[in-house]
């Protein structure tokens, strides 16, 4: 998401706004709204990817711009997410709402005309941007908008619209697809945000009540060029090098990349003695568990956007399977983790701690192996049927992790710095997918000696690519160790005033970049 909540519920904000009475209706009609707009941003995230070679087949994309139409996403996400979120405490949430949503909306129409895959990519990239403003708001609004009673159900059911929006993004985007409405194939994927935007539009500034932080922090734009840069120099060479067999260029950028963090990290310092205002409060990775949960975040990414492309890519190009027959196929996948996340949460971690995280890196690998096998042993004749058993198994393993890692990694950093861990959490898994998405040109497209040559080579592509993430897998398991044994008694996580995102952050983090079904 994406749905990705960078940014926890103001701290010091004492109390709800007037729109928060009891009495008065219209907050539901505000939650509605939101709610709408989480779940169209969600959607278009985990929609794309399964119509990904329809868009290929149609502008003649190139494997690095179908690779940037997903990853152009994630990271202009990640770029803004944490200054989205300060924006809205600066100028109001409710203002930076609606210029997200009316800008996401346009971006969305800017796809859905897109006449080559160059256009296609820019609108991606604006779609992302504006996402970053849109989506740091919704949980922001939810807690100054509901009394603290009312909290718990509000975030419930936002909790339940992000577990739709991400088990039904792939098969609405296959029907789409498929159906081929007035003969715009793929387009209506994205037009379909159009009357939805619109909507959110014009209610939003009707029913959502203003409110802002009295003691919002600046904001520190170098640090976010600084930051991008870095992400840049490292994702646009992977992306582009192989199909510009390699260049020196490109290897040079990414060797600069240590000194560009270098200096990223020298001025979050000068800054933090300066105003207290930096991008990324450094002082959080003396917290042991926050810095392996960022790393488990990083590394989980990582592998969620490698899996999802080329699964998608192996089912429609490698076995010739129509859209919608690939999310169908899915669906197992889908249930599994919904009903493992909500296990874990409610019965497991609070018993078993870490361990249940670590068991689904385990369940994940071993769904990973199980797929390498049946994918080997039927080959080109492998059936959907035939994909359920590794898909429920890493459907489970991702279930135990997605749910209760965002409660883990939290669960020792101080309260005051609650907003910008959160913020923190969500923008390092969406660098992540993008990093993973970048990857592919080496772990999938690198195999293949003819991208045009569909078939055969796509499905070995497929099975040499989930090698690289079991070991992906194998890293994060061991990186758990530096959790929490057993999670901490309730904090900000769990108090009804400041940390009542937690779960619905948790969930939240979850569908969007991490459970693309598709």
């Amino acid at each position: 998401m994406s749905t990705e909540t960078s940014h926890t519920p103001p701290e010091n904000e004492t109390g709800p706004t007037p729109g928060a009475e009891a009495g008065d209706r219209r907050r539901w009609l505000a939650l509605a709204i939101v709610m709408t707009a989480a779940f169209m941003d969600l959607v278009d995230v985990t929609i794309v990817n399964i119509a990904i070679p329809s868009m290929r087949a149609d502008l003649d994309a190139s494997t690095s711009a179908i690779q940037w139409i997903t990853a152009g996403y994630a990271l202009a996400f990640a770029a803004g997410l944490i200054t989205g979120g300060r924006l809205g405490d600066i100028y109001g949430r409710k203002r930076l709402f609606l210029v997200g949503i009316a800008g996401f909306t346009a971006a969305s129409l800017l796809c859905g005309i897109a006449a080559n895959p160059g256009m296609l990519v820019a609108s991606r990239l604006l779609q992302g941007s504006m996402a970053a403003m849109m989506v740091p708001q919704v949980l922001a609004i939810i807690h100054v908008t509901f009394p603290a009673h009312e909290r718990g159900k509000a975030f419930g059911m936002f909790g339940a619209i992000v577990g739709l929006g991400a088990v039904s993004g792939p098969m609405l985007g296959a029907l789409l697809t498929e159906w081929n409405v007035f003969g715009l194939e793929w387009r209506p994927i994205f037009l379909i945000n159009l009357p939805v935007g619109i909507a959110g539009l014009l209610l939003g500034r009707a029913f959502i009540t203003e409110s802002k932080a009295p003691k919002a922090l600046r904001l520190d734009l170098l640090g976010v060029v600084l930051a991008t840069l870095a992400m840049v120099m490292l994702i646009y060479p992977l992306t582009q090098g192989r199909e510009n067999d390699w260049p020196l260029w490109g290897f040079v950028c990414m060797a600069a990349v240590p000194f560009v963090i270098a200096a990223f990290i020298a001025y979050e310092k000068h800054k933090t003695a300066k105003d207290g205002s930096p991008l990324v409060e450094l002082s959080l990775f003396k917290v042991k568990s926050f810095a392996a949960g960022i790393a488990v975040q990083l590394t989980f990414g990582v592998a969620t956007g490698i899996f999802f492309l080329v699964w998608t890519l192996m089912m429609q190009l490698g076995l010739g399977w129509s859209l919608l027959r690939s999310g169908l196929t899915g669906i197992p996948f889908s249930i599994s983790v919904s009903v493992a996340a909500a296990t874990s949460v409610q019965k497991l971690v609070p018993r078993f701690g870490r361990k249940v995280l670590q068991a689904g890196a385990l369940f994940m690998a071993a769904g990973l192996l199980l797929y390498i096998w049946l994918s080997d042993r039927y080959g080109m004749e492998i059936a959907s049927w035939q994909m359920a058993a590794p898909l429920i198994v890493m459907g489970i393993g991702m279930g135990l992790i997605v749910a209760p890692l965002t409660d883990s990694v939290l669960s020792e950093v101080p309260r005051e710095h609650a907003g910008s861990a959160s913020g923190l959490i969500n923008t390092t898994g969406q660098m992540g997918n993008a990093l993973g998405l970048g990857l592919t040109s080496v772990v999938f497209f690198g195999v293949i000696d003819n991208d045009l040559a569909f078939g055969a080579p796509y499905v070995e592509a497929f099975r040499h690519a989930l090698w690289w993430v079991v070991g992906i897998m194998a890293v994060i398991f061991v990186v758990m160790f530096a959790l929490p044994r057993k999670q901490a008694a309730p904090g900000i996580g769990h108090e009804a005033e400041a940390g009542a995102t937690a779960p619905a952050d948790g969930a939240a983090a979850a569908a969007p970049e991490k459970v693309r079904v598709g």
